[in-house]
């Protein structure tokens, strides 16, 4: 059976989380870029909205409730070391309720809020792709 990302380019979603000027980040304990932190997101399932995916993938990874997010950019992730190619769609949204828990310590190994200028390392290429967008929107 093929594996997305593996076999062919899987297609993701993301979601950049932000409170009061921090994004929310989680450590990665799995590849693609294992020990890498990154936005919350992950695989779209066959037949689902690109957006739900987004919303769905945060909802179980932080135990948020988003309300609603709008379209940040586009991310193309080619990790050479994992031999994994994802194509993302990544969305941003300030509209949610709740605090953010580790919900999934199987996937992750931490979770909280970080200041842009202030953000732990290493990135994981899908987050480097939502910050530099971020950054780009709050200058135009």
């Amino acid at each position: 059976m093929a594996v997305p990302g593996i076999d062919f380019p899987g297609v993701g979603s993301g979601l950049a989380v932000l409170n009061d000027g921090k994004l929310l980040l989680c450590r990665r304990l799995k590849a693609p870029e294992a020990g890498h932190w990154s936005i919350v997101g992950g695989k779209v399932d066959h037949m689902e909205a690109v957006a739900d995916a987004a919303r769905r993938e945060a909802e179980e990874e932080s135990g948020l409730t988003i309300h609603s997010a709008r379209f940040l950019c586009l991310s193309e992730q080619r990790i050479e070391a994992d031999r994994q190619h994802w194509i993302s769609l990544i969305y941003m949204t300030d509209d949610f309720s709740g605090a953010p828990q580790l919900m999934e310590p199987d996937k992750l190994s931490d979770i909280g809020w970080y200041a842009l200028d202030a953000l732990p390392q290493p990135l994981s290429v899908f987050a480097q792709d939502a910050v530099k967008a971020l950054r780009e929107q709050a200058i135009s």
